[in-house]
This record gives structure tokens, C-alpha cells and sequence, in this order.
């Protein structure tokens, strides 16, 4: 099972250009056919995508590119390539200006989790934060960039698109991780200890923090 397969659209690259990761390996969505030196090519309308996920997951190639000609549905014709499932979470400060992150996985990640019911995108990434870190008083501050994270169920992979909001609190209580759900330390993090933690985190963490 892949645990970080992660998609995310990045304002470093030039505007026809969306990275796809696979582990710590990119796939590029793009309207540009370049020279393969160091990368593979592929039709984004062709692929076969679990394929190629399984490709870079097992062997050197160290980068895929997935072409289609239309910017405007480079997203869209990747979105269709395997079943969504819907997520918010928070990047979360308290007074003091550090950020709470999770321990998952052997992992610092954020606090995230899948929409219940009809509730909005935004009710779920406050409630899913409280329930795994036991933080309350959250106030959604601004919108951040939606990441998509590829992983398996059943045999099948999914993408999970996860809608991500800067959030403050005054919350001064205890932390408490959400066992169940695999979280075994709940931390505030200032900036030094951030930039540690971001050496063992996920890419689309990393370029939202």
C-alpha cells in the first residue's frame, strides 16, 4: 500500500504545470512535451495511472509526465482516473504563532479527515481537527490549496482531494491525539521545530507549511 501518493497543484512551476507525487517521486500534469532526460512522457488521456503509480513506487524512473494539450482540463481528465473521496483539514496557530501538527504513521502530517453526511467542506476540517487533536475555539482564517493524495483501499486506488484552511485558536488546553485514528503525539510546533519535522513530513504538507 502506498501511504503517500499526493497530488498537488504548485505555484512554483509555470501555470500549465501540476505535480503529482508518488512517494517522494513527482508526476507532472502539463500542456509541454519536452525531451525525456531523466523522465518518461505519457498521454494523460491514455495512461494507464495505477500503472505508472506502481511504475515509480518499484523501480529507479525518478519522474513521469502526463500531457494533455487543453490547461483548462488537466485536472479535470486526472480527477476522472480513479474515485474521489472528499477531506478538509487545518493548518492551525495558536497565540503564540506555532502550528499544531499530528503523529501518524511515523509521519508529521496535519489534522485532516473525510466530509460526513451534507456537512460543509469547512464544518469538516474544524471538527476533524478537534477530533484529532482535541483543540477547540478554531476559527477558519483564510482557504489554503487543495492537495490530492492518492492511497489504496481494497485494492483500488483512490484519490482523496483534501480541502485545506489556515485556522487560529487561543486554546490552551490539553492535546489529545486520536487514538483510533492512529495519532500517537499531538504537538504545537515553533518555527525551528516545524523545519525539523518537516524533514520526515509529506511533500503536499511540506508546501502548504
Amino acid at each position: 500500500m502506498l501511504k503517500n501518493d499526493i497530488f498537488t497543484k504548485t505555484n512554483l512551476l509555470y501555470l500549465s504545470m501540476y505535480k503529482v507525487f508518488v512517494g517522494d517521486k513527482p508526476i507532472i500534469l502539463t500542456t509541454k512535451v519536452e525531451e525525456e532526460i531523466g523522465f518518461k512522457n505519457y498521454s494523460l488521456k491514455k495512461v494507464d495511472l495505477p500503472r505508472i503509480i506502481r511504475k515509480l513506487n518499484t523501480t529507479k524512473l525518478k519522474e513521469v509526465r502526463l500531457v494533455h494539450k487543453n490547461e483548462r482540463k488537466l485536472l479535470k481528465k486526472f480527477l476522472k482516473k480513479l474515485p474521489n473521496v472528499i477531506a478538509g483539514g487545518g493548518k492551525v496557530y495558536n497565540d503564540k504563532g506555532n502550528i499544531l501538527f499530528i503523529y501518524r504513521n511515523d509521519k508529521w502530517d496535519l489534522p485532516k479527515g473525510k466530509v460526513e453526511g451534507n456537512e460543509s467542506i469547512e464544518r469538516t476540517a474544524i471538527r476533524e481537527v478537534t477530533e484529532e487533536t482535541g483543540v477547540g475555539g478554531l476559527e477558519i482564517t483564510k482557504p489554503l490549496d487543495t492537495t490530492y493524495h492518492i492511497f489504496k483501499r481494497n485494492g483500488r486506488y483512490r484519490i482523496k482531494v483534501t480541502y485545506w484552511f489556515e485556522m487560529k485558536t487561543n486554546f490552551n488546553g490539553d492535546l489529545n491525539g486520536q487514538l483510533e485514528e492512529g495519532i500517537t503525539k499531538v504537538k504545537w510546533l515553533n518555527e525551528k521545530k516545524v523545519k525539523k519535522a518537516l524533514k520526515n513530513s509529506y511533500a503536499n504538507i511540506k508546501l502548504l507549511v
